[in-house]
């Protein structure tokens, strides 16, 4: 499917066709200082948000735990419980931003589970709305998104996600 206002996204595919990065992303850009390059739009003390590069629709977020693991039965109580709040706190801010009719929340186990970074379990949050598979992806095979990312960074730094005392790191 091609994205019209998306060109950057063959670097993506291009990337993806050659095999698995050197380094994991999420922990890339978790330890550099960089939150509005890298789109972290709030850090927890155990997970942080980050807005995907290659968004499905605006407002597509990922939670992401600090600690590499595959796997969510892998992460300790207190590692989920945040990643369960910092979810209920995204849904909250992107539906006054976005008024979505619904959201996909999803996570990809594995590779053939539709992982595209297999090694470090993320959990995504993409809001839908009624009509946003019209004919342009249906006939076209054409996704249209009304706004870049760095937009919708602004959008979601103004409201913040991560405004209390238990994120203080």
């Amino acid at each position: 499917m091609d994205h019209l206002w998306a060109p950057w996204r063959s670097k993506y595919i291009t990337d993806a066709s050659k095999g698995k990065q050197e380094s994991c992303l999420f922990c890339r850009v978790s330890s550099e200082e960089k939150d509005q390059q890298n789109l972290i739009v709030c850090r927890g003390k155990k997970a942080f948000i980050i807005l995907n590069k290659y968004p499905y629709n605006p407002g597509h977020l990922m939670i992401v735990p600090y600690r590499h693991v595959p796997s969510l039965e892998l992460l300790d109580m207190e590692e989920g419980s945040e990643i369960f709040l910092l979810t209920s706190r995204a849904l909250r801010v992107l539906r006054g931003i976005y008024t979505p009719d619904g959201f996909n929340i999803g996570v990809n186990i594995g590779r053939v589970a539709g992982a595209g970074i297999e090694q470090h379990v993320h959990v995504h949050i993409v809001p839908r709305w009624s009509g946003d598979s019209n004919f342009m992806p249906v006939i076209g095979d054409t996704k249209v998104l009304p706004e870049t990312v760095e937009e919708t960074y602004k959008k979601l730094d103004n409201k913040s996600i991560c405004n209390e005392e238990v994120f203080d790191r």
